[in-house]
């Protein structure tokens, strides 16, 4: 008995060694902008993943005039119509893109990524890309045009899909808030320190998190220096990994 269960689990190992030497490797893209002559131009992002709203964050856009493309779930939509509806009512500022129907990574292989499970087949990263852009126009906006999925990280594969779908997928190239669990000091100085070209990713749906402090000092701190703001969809955005191209 103890030698059939030594050969059992000798073959176990052996299974999970071989599917872990095989697992689908993920990419996270970067993305910068055309640089322009002068001061410079960042591009904000901020991802609206579920939960709330943070107020600071969306204040300080609003009252400071910094233009930004937020991704928004499904999710998130239907939980803060109000905020949404801000957004709409500056149509100069905002731009809302495609962040999935229900925040699962765009990764056609079952794992987990930070704790999140994967999309796991075609289907379902189809599934989530397409429900996540019926959600933005069952609001009455506009068909969406770029795509970022749950945690940034894809499989090559479902990259390809998504492009063949329409949609740009937006990288970065500056992590501001750490997936909003940085501090303020530390969110302010990353973003601040963001250079002309730069895509910047924040998150703007963790109204209880510190880092909502640290993107707003950052964002105005570049203000200072006389950066300018754009939209994704206001520049040319260069990504790899052939996500824009």
């Amino acid at each position: 008995m103890r030698l059939f269960q030594k050969h059992l689990c000798a073959i176990v190992m052996s299974i999970w060694a071989v599917s872990s030497t095989h697992a689908t490797p993920l990419v996270e893209p970067t993305l910068h902008i055309k640089p322009e002559a002068g001061s410079g131009r960042v591009a904000l992002t901020l991802d609206a993943c579920g939960g709330q709203t943070d107020t600071r964050i969306l204040s300080a856009l609003v009252e400071n005039k910094i233009p930004a493309t937020i991704f928004v779930t499904g999710i998130w939509l239907k939980r803060n119509a109000a905020a949404v509806e801000i957004m709409r009512a500056h149509p100069d500022l905002f731009e809302l893109e495609n962040h999935g129907g229900h925040h699962v990574p765009a990764v056609d292989t079952p794992q987990k990524i930070y704790g999140i499970r994967s999309a796991g087949s075609p289907s379902a990263v189809l599934a989530e890309v397409e429900s996540g852009a019926a959600a933005l126009t069952g609001t009455g906006e506009p068909a969406p045009r770029w795509f970022r999925g749950a945690t940034a990280e894809y499989s090559p594969s479902a990259i390809a899909m998504i492009r063949k779908l329409g949609f740009k997928i937006a990288g970065f190239s500056v992590n501001g808030d750490g997936g909003s669990l940085l501090g303020a000091k530390e969110t302010a100085r990353r973003i601040a320190a963001a250079k002309d070209g730069d895509v910047i990713i924040a998150h703007i749906n963790q109204p209880t998190h510190a880092a909502g402090k640290g993107v707003v000092q950052g964002l105005l701190a570049l203000k200072t220096k006389g950066l300018t703001f754009v939209r994704l969809d206001d520049a040319d955005g260069i990504g790899n990994d052939g996500t824009t191209d």
